[in-house]
């Protein structure tokens, strides 16, 4: 959580976070591969907000609804607006976590892990239910850590450059 305490400082790099996420998880065919070598899908789900200018020109474009193609939020950067906030689905080893991620603040809500087995059997510890839900509530931090550790490794480098002209292009598409 260092690194997004240093997001904090600067809200910008929360917007270029969530932009450069919405970019590269579209042409990574929605895939990262994490340190542990294993694969996390990443979608941008049904909620999804670009914003653009300061203090009294802000400008916003909020597209929500099921299977939100997010055709104007793409215009949106088009014009120069970033996103701010996004609903986010991680999927890995057949569980799903959602949480909206809001850029400026690096503040997560609305987190839903994976479902977990809350009947007890004779036997059974009495705290293995909870226990099981915070470990899944760390892997979902765990996963936006790891995210914004590669946009930072990216953003960072020399290869920024390139990862500018490959975003225009993606831009451009559609």
């Amino acid at each position: 959580m260092d690194l997004i305490k240093a997001a904090l400082q600067a809200p910008v790099v929360g917007q270029d976070f969530l932009t450069w996420l919405w970019f590269r998880s579209e042409k990574n065919g929605w895939n990262f591969t994490l340190k542990d070598g294993g694969e996390l899908n990443v979608f941008l789900e049904q909620r999804l907000s670009v914003r653009g200018g300061s203090g009294e020109n802000v400008e916003k474009a909020v597209v929500t609804g099921p299977h939100a193609e997010f055709t104007e939020a793409k215009l949106g950067l088009r014009n120069g607006k970033l996103v701010d906030k996004s609903l986010l689905r991680f999927e890995r080893d057949g569980n799903t976590w959602m949480v909206l991620l809001d850029a400026d603040s690096f503040s997560l809500s609305g987190l839903k892990t994976p479902k977990i087995e809350t009947r007890l059997e004779d036997g059974d510890d009495p705290d293995a239910a909870f226990l099981e839900k915070m470990m899944l509530v760390e892997q979902c931090m765990d996963y936006v850590d790891e995210l914004f550790t590669q946009f930072l490794k990216v953003r960072l480098s020399p290869d920024w450059n390139d990862e500018l002209r490959a975003f225009r292009e993606w831009l451009e598409e559609k």
